[in-house]
């Protein structure tokens, strides 16, 4: 994707990102000893059966060498999945997170303080990452001012994402494990300690709540809290960051689009939908067949990792007419970036409403806002995640 200000590139080896989708829609990895799910079809009948196509990958694991995180909702299945799921569904409904609306709003005017107009800036770091870092953080009732420290470790998990993505064993992949771990443990530590004072003095916050929580009438424990938390904080702004960053490269790359969003603010949903399809924060995600399975026509056996290629899913000719063209008039768009089923992300709503909040915000503070064509972005690391660790913009 380019123009005649911006150059930059972003995953062009996927070859799903020129459009040319494999015709059987499933592939066998040989290297990676993985079936890789590209169709739209495909992969809703992958992520819509929870039975057959399992989140918890540690059952590939040799007995008493599985690494356990109990209250992980993203390695965990139905009915626990759906028990856990219930304690902060009520937190992330569409009237708490409308409600939510002025603080986000007064969170980006402060942040955007920072900038003078007229000055370059570095979306992610002075809008892009804090904005909803603050925002989970606050509801957590953690210290926001902690996020540096927050994206440090996050990007590391991040960058070793893939090590866990597939079948092999090599030394490269273990040392990224045994660094994923490390992270994973730093983190874990740091909510632990807010755990356990929540335990002894109880506040109003999300972290309260969960101490408080009762799953078939037993409270959770310390490490299910933990875990619970780890993956609210860190899915928590993850997404948000990556929506910012990639709504404006596709914005700044068709100049007419970026226009009309500018003169009319009730576009820019379509602008989110439209990145979020083309770009998807997360372009994978992992599941392990728990017994023989058909896809298509393809059959695959039991304990097998079947990569889920949502990002490629949401270019498929079949599903989305002119698939790799940022089309701002679209409509319709059901596309995969929040994923769907029991695992659908129940941080959306409040993802889209900060996007939302935070470009009406830019446009408004800023009326000729644009990427430097000098400063290329910096992209975050990983194979199965796109989005920009750093993206200079001139105002």
């Amino acid at each position: 994707m380019t123009n005649a200000s911006t150059q930059w590139t972003f995953h062009e080896d996927q070859f799903w990102m020129r459009g040319e989708l494999p015709p059987g829609k499933v592939c066998y990895d040989e290297k990676k000893g993985l079936w890789n799910v590209y169709g739209y079809a495909e992969c809703l009948q992958v992520l819509g059966d929870a039975e057959t196509f399992s989140s918890d990958l540690s059952i590939l694991a040799p007995e008493g060498k599985r690494q356990i995180f109990p209250g992980n909702l993203t390695t965990m299945d139905p009915p626990e999945h759906t028990k856990m799921r219930k304690i902060v569904s009520g937190v992330f409904t569409r009237g708490v997170v409308a409600a939510l609306e002025p603080r986000i709003k007064a969170i980006t005017h402060e942040l955007l303080e920072q900038v003078e107009p007229g000055d370059p800036f570095d979306l992610v770091e002075i809008l892009a990452h804090p904005l909803p870092v603050i925002v989970i953080a606050e509801l957590l009732g953690i210290p926001a001012s902690d996020r540096h420290v927050f994206r440090e470790w996050v990007s590391k998990l991040l960058e070793n994402n893939q090590s866990f993505s597939t079948g092999e064993d090599t030394e490269e992949l273990r040392k990224q494990r045994e660094e994923t771990f490390v992270q994973i443990n730093n983190l874990s530590t740091y909510l632990r300690e807010h755990v356990e004072q929540r335990l002894a003095e109880p506040r109003e916050d999300l972290l309260t709540k969960l101490v408080q929580a009762e799953v078939d009438g037993e409270r959770l424990s310390t490490a299910e809290i933990v875990n619970f938390a780890f993956v609210l904080l860190v899915a928590g702004h993850i997404t948000t960051t990556m929506l910012l960053g990639n709504t404006i490269l596709c914005l700044d790359a068709h100049p007419t689009a970026m226009e009309t969003v500018r003169k009319d603010r009730s576009r820019i949903p379509a602008a989110i939908e439209e990145s979020l399809r083309l770009f998807a924060p997360l372009a994978a995600l992992r599941r392990v067949t728990r017994k023989p399975a058909t896809i298509g026509d393809v059959e695959i056996p039991a304990l097998q990792v079947v990569m889920v290629q949502t990002a490629a899913a949401s270019r498929d000719l079949g599903q989305f007419r002119d698939p790799n063209t940022f089309d701002l008039d679209r409509g319709n768009n059901p596309h995969l970036s929040f994923g769907r089923g029991s695992h659908f992300c129940m941080g959306a709503p409040l993802a889209r409403l900060e996007g939302l909040i935070a470009l009406d915000i830019l446009f408004d503070r800023f009326p000729e806002l644009r990427c430097d064509p000098l400063k290329a972005p910096v992209f975050m690391p990983g194979a199965n995640v796109m989005g920009v660790e750093s993206l200079q913009l001139l105002t």
